[in-house]
């Protein structure tokens, strides 16, 4: 989950019909953004996304969803694993018996959904020390959201504020 943005406040709740109806949207607008993604100005897009990124999390808080958290992973890295296993004193081998396992690409992910660090209130457990995945998460304010279509495209049908970016881009002309 993004990093200023997984707070203490409580904004009001999001409704379910609420997540249905922008789920929906998204799911019928995927065509137009990978159109908008592939033939937009990139240039004019990607100076846009800091604000866009603001505004959105000023609508969004990420402890009312975890979406990310209950049904993906990100990659633990090299780095990460060593920071992680640090933090909660377990051996690195002892830490990726635990909790990782490779996926079909090589990389470690967590080997449960959702995320064993990830608790019922939705905070994570090693938020400070978290992978730079969920650190960088859902990448609104970088050229990934561009330069990466279909790992955008897929973010955008399950978070709210790569939904969000994604209708306000559409209005950049």
């Amino acid at each position: 989950m993004e990093g200023s943005h997984k707070n203490n406040s409580t904004p009001p709740a999001a409704s379910a019909e609420h997540d249905l109806q922008w789920q929906k949207k998204s799911a019928s607008q995927q065509k137009t953004y990978a159109r908008m993604l592939q033939r937009g100005d990139k240039n004019k897009m990607l100076k846009q996304l800091p604000e866009l990124h603001e505004e959105a999390f000023s609508h969004i808080n990420c402890l009312n969803c975890a979406a990310c958290c209950k049904n993906y992973s990100p990659r633990f890295k090299t780095p990460d694993i060593k920071r992680i296993s640090k933090y909660l004193r377990l051996k690195e081998s002892r830490f990726i018996d635990r909790y990782l396992q490779l996926d079909d690409e090589g990389d470690y992910v967590v080997n449960q959904k959702p995320c064993p660090f990830l608790g019922s209130d939705n905070r994570c457990s090693i938020y400070e020390v978290r992978p730079s995945d969920c650190a960088r998460f859902p990448y609104t304010n970088e050229d990934v959201l561009i330069n990466r279509p279909r790992i955008t495209l897929k973010n955008s049908s399950f978070c709210p504020a790569v939904f969000f970016v994604l209708e306000k881009l559409l209005k950049v002309k």
